[in-house]
C-alpha cells in the first residue's frame, strides 16, 4: 500500500468538501490503483486528506492524469496557503486499516526512531483492543526520513476521549515514547472518507 498525506489551512470547509465528493464522483473511477481516503478538519482550520493506493506506482499515474491536474488546479484554490504533501511507501495497518464507520479520527504527526517497534506495538491488535476497545483500525506511514503519519480511527470522540484516561502498562508506555518524539495531534471530529466499491 501507498499513502499520501495532503494538508493545507483552509477556511472553505464547505467548499472544500464539495470539491472532495466531485473527485469521487468524476474521478475515482479512472483512477488505477486509488483504494480510498480518509478526511476532515482541525478546529482550526488545517485540512487534513489521507489518501491510499494500492501502490506509489499508481499514485503518481493518478497524479500524471490530465483531469487530475484539472482538478487540483481548482482545489488548491480554495487553500488559504500552499498545500503540504507526504508519500509514504512503509505502511502498516491496524486491523483492518481504519473504518469508515469511525465517528473520530485522530492523525498523530511525529518522527520515528525505532519504526520496527511502533510497527509492532501497532499490529498487536489483541493487546490493543483489550486496552482501547475504542481504536477500530488505523495506518501507519513513515517516509524516508523517518517523519511518521499515523491515522486512528475511533468508535467516537468521548470512548477516545475516555480511553485517553486509562493508565497505560509501564513497558507500553516507555516502549512508544522510546520509538517515536516531536509529537503532534491533528483531531478530526467531523471525519469522512471515501473508498472505492
Amino acid at each position: 500500500m501507498f499513502i499520501q498525506i495532503i494538508q493545507g489551512k483552509c477556511s472553505r470547509e464547505d467548499e472544500m468538501r464539495a470539491m472532495g465528493e466531485r473527485w469521487t464522483r468524476e474521478l475515482a473511477p479512472g483512477a488505477t490503483g486509488w483504494l480510498g481516503g480518509t478526511y476532515g478538519f482541525t478546529d482550526d482550520g488545517m485540512f487534513v486528506g489521507v489518501v491510499r493506493f494500492d501502490s506509489r506506482e499508481s499514485a503518481a499515474a493518478n497524479s500524471q492524469r490530465p483531469e487530475q491536474g484539472a482538478w487540483w488546479a481548482e482545489a488548491q484554490k480554495l487553500l488559504d496557503g500552499p498545500a503540504e504533501f507526504h508519500d509514504c511507501a512503509d505502511v502498516t495497518l491496524m486491523m483492518d486499516g481504519g473504518s469508515d464507520d469511525a465517528g473520530f479520527v485522530q492523525v498523530i504527526r511525529g518522527k520515528v526512531d525505532d519504526a520496527a517497534t511502533l510497527k509492532a506495538m501497532m499490529t498487536d491488535t489483541e493487546a490493543l483492543h483489550q486496552m482501547r476497545p475504542d481504536i477500530i483500525g488505523g495506518t501507519l506511514a513513515i517516509e524516508e526520513d523517518g517523519t511518521f503519519t499515523e491515522t486512528i480511527a475511533f468508535t467516537d470522540e468521548e470512548s477516545a476521549r475516555k480511553g485517553e484516561q486509562m493508565e497505560m502498562p509501564a513497558d507500553v508506555r516507555r516502549a512508544m515514547e522510546a520509538a517515536m518524539h516531536d509529537v503532534s495531534y491533528l483531531d478530526l471530529h467531523r471525519p469522512w472518507f471515501t473508498s472505492r466499491a
